[in-house]
């Protein structure tokens, strides 16, 4: 049995849902009669608020995982922010009108779900999740889940420590405007140097970088000092490895990787969101929303569009879902 309280779960929900791969431009559709997931013991069904986009959402769409992934139809999304709306039999962290966030894909690359969070309602697994911190909106919250926690775990797998030193490739993008703070606030780094555009250098600054490098008008490569770690968050590990002491580490976030960088697949927990919902709370830790601001519903494929595009800053949320 699942309690529902007086929520009540209409039968039929919106949702952007494609039933081929393809640019999502073409193959993405927003429909009104897909089905309310059924939830497992383990999950509870979310009502969508918030929903943010990933690059990987629409590199699904293409294809990209097709030799991993469920099949279509799909509804894509990772990131979610919403209310508990009915839980499971074997529930015990979460209770009926429960605000929460999270990345529904325990892997992020490993058979995602064929039901993702670009929908009215969405069912995850509780270990997933988190409390919203309070002090956050939805659109906030959501922007949050995969790219802190694919930015905290890519710190701990450099085994980053109190007194390192750290630079961040792509500093104002989803993932790397998070390091720069974690690595600052939580880790202790004892120096931030971080890659941008000309017009991006004071965010870089605001969000703790010591050093702002305008990537338009200077070579990080040409830098006399070298970092303890290397954190690529777009992709150039060719070029990364250069920046890094000797014996210290390299992590890439996507692209073809040149040894010693390494690439990993982020696991999902919402442990780790627990973790740092203290630094959330306490304005410590902030996240960091495209300034284009938040697209409704009904707008998805536009903010695809911008996502791909290469420019975003921070995160592109999608909010109100409806």
């Amino acid at each position: 049995m699942a309690s529902s309280l007086d929520f009540t779960i209409p039968t039929n929900i919106k949702a952007w849902v494609y039933a081929e791969l393809g640019n999502p431009a073409d193959v993405l559709k927003l429909v009104s009669d897909a089905r309310v997931p059924e939830i497992t013991e383990d999950q509870v069904l979310v009502k969508v608020v918030a929903a943010a986009l990933n690059i990987i959402d629409a590199k699904r769409a293409r294809g990209f995982l097709k030799d991993n992934d469920s099949p279509p139809p799909i509804v894509p999304g990772y990131d979610v922010a919403g209310v508990v709306v009915k839980v499971g039999d074997q529930v015990k962290k979460f209770k009926v009108g429960d605000e929460v966030y999270g990345d529904i894909n325990e892997i992020s690359l490993v058979r995602p779900k064929q039901h993702g969070t670009l929908a009215e309602y969405t069912a995850v697994e509780e270990r997933l999740l988190a409390l919203k911190p309070r002090n956050l909106s939805f659109a906030e919250a959501a922007s949050l889940p995969l790219v802190l926690e694919t930015a905290y775990e890519g710190l701990e797998r450099t085994h980053f420590s109190t007194g390192k030193s750290i630079l961040v490739l792509g500093g104002t993008g989803g993932i790397g405007s998070l390091v720069i703070q974690l690595a600052k606030q939580v880790f202790g780094a004892s120096r931030v140097a971080a890659t941008a555009s000309t017009g991006k250098l004071d965010l870089l600054k605001s969000l703790g970088a010591d050093l702002a490098i305008d990537y338009t008008k200077e070579n990080f490569e040409d830098l006399p000092e070298k970092f303890d770690v290397v954190y690529d968050a777009v992709g150039q590990s060719e070029r990364a490895i250069t920046g890094v002491k000797e014996g210290g580490s390299v992590v890439t976030v996507g692209g073809p990787v040149t040894p010693p960088a390494f690439k990993f697949h982020v696991t999902s927990k919402g442990s780790i969101l627990e973790k740092l919902n203290p630094f959330l709370e306490s304005q410590i830790i902030k996240p960091v929303l495209d300034p284009k601001g938040t697209f409704p519903f009904p707008q998805v494929l536009e903010a695809i569009s911008h996502l791909e595009s290469g420019r975003p800053t921070g995160k592109i949320v999608i909010y109100p879902i409806p």
